[in-house]
């Protein structure tokens, strides 16, 4: 038969504390949540649109929208769209 080993933890890990699990869920895409949102998500709506830009003029990442990567491409296309018309700066204007 073979002898079991046991393993001793280490005192750096019995001190280090467990992460606290907070309370809330996961990011969810306030778009698939809201249909009605999903009309604002247009190249006309420049207003709407620069809510997902940096004041530098460059579009947020899904990670800090926290939108689904179905409706970041739209955005991202509806801003791209936007800039071609000339609604939606490319840059940060400097004066």
């Amino acid at each position: 038969m073979t002898k079991k080993i046991k393993l001793k933890m280490s005192a750096r890990l019995l001190k280090k504390r467990p992460r606290r699990s907070s309370g809330s869920s996961k990011k969810r895409c306030r778009f698939c949540d809201n249909q009605e949102q999903l009309l604002n998500l247009d190249y006309k709506n420049a207003t709407f649109l620069r809510g997902f830009m940096t004041e530098r003029g460059k579009i947020l990442g899904s990670r800090i929208s926290g939108m689904c990567c179905r409706h970041q491409r739209d955005m991202a296309q509806a801003i791209k769209k936007a800039r071609t018309m000339a609604l939606v700066p490319y840059t940060a204007q400097y004066f």
